[in-house]
Order: structure tokens, then C-alpha cells, then sequence
């Protein structure tokens, strides 16, 4: 997790009169998305091992169970 390269996030117009508001909307689910901002958090602060290792395992299961609700929503269906 203590990667040295820096993280860019950039947006672009899509179009040449898209609103400001949307871009700013698409800029910040980028950088959720990204986790910049709870990195830093997490760098300000010095974590145990063990604690990083438990919440890692915990994001780890929570996506492994949105991805199998999803895929027995879209196999039943």
C-alpha cells in the first residue's frame, strides 16, 4: 500500500458546454473510487499490521458478498 507513485485524477469535459456542477460530480466519485482521500487519512496516522490486515480482509468480504448478491439477482432474474 506504500506505493511512491503519485495518484492522478483528472476529468475532461465530454462536451464543450458541460456543466461545471457534473464535472465536479464525476471528479469526486473518481477519487472515491481511487480511495485518496482514506489513504492519506491512513497515512497521517501509524496503523498496526494486524489492524490493516483486518480491515483489508473486511472491505475484501464486503465486496465478495455485494458481487455474489449481484450475481444471484442476475441469475435468478
Amino acid at each position: 500500500m506504500s506505493s511512491k507513485k503519485p495518484i492522478r485524477v483528472e476529468v475532461r469535459a465530454k462536451y464543450p458546454d458541460e456543466p461545471i456542477e457534473r464535472m465536479v460530480k464525476r471528479f469526486s466519485r473518481k477519487v472515491k473510487k481511487e480511495r485518496v482521500i482514506e489513504l492519506f487519512l491512513e497515512k497521517r496516522t501509524y496503523t498496526k499490521p494486524s489492524v490493516t490486515r483486518r480491515i483489508k480482509e473486511k472491505r475484501r468480504q464486503k465486496t465478495l458478498q455485494k458481487l455474489n448478491k449481484k450475481n444471484q439477482v442476475g441469475t435468478t432474474s
